[in-house]
């Protein structure tokens, strides 16, 4: 549980930081931790870290995935398990430094029960670091919602090109335990026996409304405004 003297830092930034700096923050975060277990969940075909930096910083890095044929389009060199975060398992280590995942919390069905075998992998004082969009953004209420074929089918309209597999595939999504900074999502956690450090927010998702400019002025000065003035709903955040 959280102790009660712990307080979480809660930071806001513009969306686009979040992606521009995601690799370097990684990076940084593994180096300056002194990370050299590490376990990335749901990054079969898109590995966070490049096996180079893997190689020259001789980290223990494994990749889990549900899904076999996912974890066949990672670049090789990666160690791989084929595994079900969403159910029980035996932990896959108990000694990780470090546990990431990026854009796949949401994807998730059981997020309990995903976020205690994340626990169950870590040493004490180890990191759990998740990226991931949150309730209630308006794409991903409508994301969540609809059908699977529709919502690709719209996605598609939005943002040309996107793969109904591959690399860069649509997966259904849940959003379940994807909220923002707000003591009952720290509460979530600190039942599980996680003590939340940081919450960052990203305020913005312009990709879904670039062809349509007039949306795409009003989103952007309402993420302006909701920067200056942070609200505890409608963004993404690690």
């Amino acid at each position: 549980m959280l102790s009660p003297d712990f307080q979480t830092i809660v930071q806001y930034y513009p969306s686009e930081l979040g992606w521009v700096q995601y690799d370097d923050f990684l990076r940084q975060l593994v180096v300056g931790q002194g990370c050299r277990r590490i376990c990335e969940i749901g990054g079969g075909a898109n590995p966070a870290l490049p096996i180079e930096f893997v190689r020259e910083h001789g980290l223990d890095y494994l990749i889990v995935d549900i899904s076999e044929s996912e974890l066949a389009k990672a670049p090789k060199g990666y160690r791989t398990r084929v595994l079900d975060m969403a159910r029980p398992i035996e932990p896959v280590s108990e000694n990780c430094d470090l546990v990431i995942s990026k854009m796949l919390a949401e994807h998730v069905a059981d997020a309990r029960q995903f976020h205690l075998n994340v626990h169950g992998m870590l040493r004490p004082g180890g990191l759990a670091f998740h990226f991931f969009p949150t309730l209630y953004t308006p794409p991903f209420v409508l994301n969540c919602l609809m059908p699977e074929r529709l919502a690709y089918t719209l996605l598609n309209q939005l943002q040309p090109g996107r793969e109904s597999s591959g690399r860069n595939a649509k997966f259904p999504a849940y959003y379940r335990w994807c909220r923002g900074p707000m003591k009952g999502q720290w509460a979530r956690f600190g039942s599980l026996g996680y003590q939340v450090r940081s919450y960052w927010g990203f305020y913005g998702h312009e990709p879904y409304y670039r062809k349509i400019p007039p949306l795409l002025a009003c989103h952007r000065a309402l993420c302006r405004w909701l920067l200056r003035h942070p609200v505890q709903i409608g963004r993404a955040h690690v």
